[in-house]
């Protein structure tokens, strides 16, 4: 009988590389899963990667709402910041992700979960504790921890010698997270803590503060108990109001950060981070706030 794997896809490198190579060690159908979190994405260009590698279905589910109002509006709310340098656009995100796979695999009658976190990071315990809460019967497969590729080189070199299109640039293969909320970035130059980010291939949302206009914005959000609901006087809600800060701060350079971090596992990282740009969320004056 063929095991049904239900599958964290984000259509980026390491989940490319994962469908082939489930097939690979044993008779699998793989549902492929994607969450859209308000990320940049072109939908039908990944489902069609997903089946085109292996993938029996692809389904996108549309959670931004609820990650909004669910997970997002109550860390503002708390000022949760990590290491008091950036907001939890990842660590949001990834409850709201395993639930939306426990509900796919019971959906589909699966019998595993499947993701594509690293070994190193928190992203594999973020996963594991959310699917392990809400479904305990459920295998977890995290081939990150069990196959024998080393690098994102590695993972290229896979998908050449089975003439898979590699779904980026080579010079372009950052390990990347992308959600309303923010977009981190890891590898290439930031492995090396001597080297500066290259900022002109790297960033996705925010112009970097040299080409940032000189000339300040000014913007005025509008707060009920606690939840912005408007920018400039024209109320939104919180996905388009989000959306619109990311667009302003964006533009004016604001929101990076170059850091080294302390994983839950023990180890450091390097990461750059797109986020900040909500600054004004976490200290409303009521008289509106400059992004400089």
């Amino acid at each position: 009988m063929k095991k049904k794997i239900v599958l964290a896809y984000s259509g980026g490198l390491d989940t490319t590389v994962i469908i082939p190579w489930l097939k690979e060690q044993q008779p699998c159908d793989i549902a492929a899963v994607c969450v859209d979190l308000g990320q940049e994405a072109d939908w039908k260009t990944i489902k069609q990667r997903a089946l085109d590698t292996g993938a029996l279905s692809c389904t996108v589910v549309d959670a931004k709402k609820e990650y909004v109002k669910e997970y997002v509006w109550p860390a503002l709310k708390a000022n949760a910041l990590y290491e008091d340098k950036y907001l939890l656009g990842t660590s949001t995100a990834r409850p709201l992700i395993a639930k939306v796979l426990v509900e796919r695999a019971r959906k589909e009658k699966a019998n595993a979960i499947a993701h594509g976190a690293t070994g190193k990071g928190n992203d594999q315990v973020r996963f594991d504790l959310g699917i392990m809460a809400l479904a305990p019967e459920m295998e977890i497969i995290a081939p990150w921890r069990t196959w024998n590729i080393k690098s994102r080189e590695e993972e290229i070199r896979y998908l050449e010698e089975r003439k898979i299109p590699v779904p980026m640039k080579k010079e372009d293969s950052y390990s990347r997270d992308d959600n309303l909320w923010h977009i981190s970035h890891e590898g290439l130059e930031l492995e090396d803590p001597a080297k500066e980010p290259e900022f002109g291939r790297m960033l996705k949302m925010t112009t970097p503060p040299e080409k940032a206009p000189d000339k300040p914005a000014y913007v005025e959000i509008g707060f009920e108990k606690g939840i912005p609901f408007s920018v400039d006087g024209k109320k939104m809600d919180g996905v388009n109001l989000i959306l619109t800060l990311n667009k302003l701060g964006g533009t004016h350079g604001v929101g990076l950060v170059d850091i080294v971090e302390n994983r839950v596992v023990g180890m450091k990282s390097r990461g750059v981070y797109e986020t900040r740009r909500h600054d004004s969320l976490l200290r409303p004056s009521g008289a509106g706030a400059s992004l400089p």
